[in-house]
């Protein structure tokens, strides 16, 4: 026999449907008024940092596999197909899991920008920087379909590298300025003519990596393989290429020791001739591997390594440039990173 229902089992199920529909509401509410804390600001920073330096990684294996155009279309990988298909064998599955961490980058850049958004009181700069990113890689999304439609023309596979690289320098800023508890004017830690000088090497760095895109696009790894069109090269030579990229190498390192010794004479902080010093300890490791994969035939492994090693120059030498100004009251190992 089956007993009717009470009261109080009525006043139940209305509560526990109470609570179920309250419940989602109560949710959005907390997340509307999350804020992070600056640890949480600074980690999403740094994440965003980290992605950006990984997708240069990731497009060089694409490009030293010859796995360009594994998907030979754009932005879906055939004419009929979004994903792979077996034809397109392994070459097509590297190319399409570096589309997909672009992804993880928009992640990364996503988690950033919320993070800088919801922080109070909010600080327009990390909000712009932020925003920088995000555009960054829609702009790196178009790059890389014109790159494939092209059949992986060297001016277009080199500019998405240097834009990457803009990336991490923007990257790396909004990482430092995440860290900083305000945004007052900074002040000079060196002598005005020695932050040009850094500014001076901080352009020596930018065109030896532009020069670096140069010799890439000269050599033999096109990114395609037998068969595939996208075999175009620079009209220059390797040598010549090569040339270039080692007489700005000489530039650059004499430019990080002339700045050392003018910072020393100077009295400048240890802080400051210790990110120097960094820099070209980073710029020695970086020479030692280009001359190996020079007088090694251009091993994909050690070109690999060679274009992660040009993503720490980069960082490092930036690093240097915002080692050269502080905020009021912000304890150098925090303002600077």
């Amino acid at each position: 026999m089956t007993q009717a229902p009470t009261a109080g089992d009525a006043t139940g199920t209305a509560a526990a449907g109470t609570a179920a529909r309250t419940a989602p509401a109560r949710a959005t509410a907390k997340l509307l008024t999350w804020r992070p804390t600056p640890a949480i600001v600074s980690w999403a920073c740094f994440a965003a940092l980290v992605a950006n330096i990984g997708i240069i990684v990731t497009g060089g294996a694409v490009r030293l596999t010859d796995s360009g155009l594994g998907c030979p279309t754009w932005p879906t990988c055939t004419d009929g197909s979004l994903v792979p298909t077996r034809q397109l064998g392994a070459y097509g599955a590297v190319e399409f899991t570096n589309r997909m961490l672009t992804f993880a980058v928009s992640v990364a850049v996503g988690a950033a920008i919320i993070a800088c958004m919801r922080w109070h009181p909010r600080r327009a700069v990390l909000v712009k920087l932020s925003w920088s990113l995000f555009f960054g890689v829609v702009a790196q999304a178009i790059i890389g379909g014109i790159s494939v439609r092209t059949h992986l023309s060297p001016i277009w596979v080199a500019l998405h590298m240097l834009v990457s690289m803009g990336m991490v320098a923007i990257a790396y800023v909004l990482w430092t300025r995440s860290r900083e508890p305000d945004d007052a004017p900074p002040t000079l830690t060196v002598a005005p003519v020695l932050r040009q000088l850094g500014y001076v090497l901080t352009i020596g760095v930018a065109a030896l990596l532009a020069a670096g895109t140069i010799v890439t696009g000269s050599g033999p790894h096109s990114g395609a393989k037998a068969g595939d069109p996208g075999n175009k090269r620079f009209p220059i030579s390797p040598a010549n290429a090569t040339q270039l990229h080692a007489d700005l190498v000489f530039l650059v390192v004499g430019l990080t020791v002339a700045l050392w010794f003018a910072l020393k004479a100077t009295g400048a902080a240890p802080r400051i001739l210790t990110t120097v010093r960094d820099l070209f300890l980073v710029l020695m490791a970086q020479g030692v591997i280009g001359y190996a994969q020079y007088f090694t035939h251009l091993p994909v492994l050690l070109v690999g390594i060679h274009m992660f090693g040009a993503a720490m120059v980069w960082v490092a030498t930036w690093r240097v440039l915002l080692a050269m100004r502080e905020r009021r009251g912000i304890p150098a190992q925090v303002a600077v990173a």
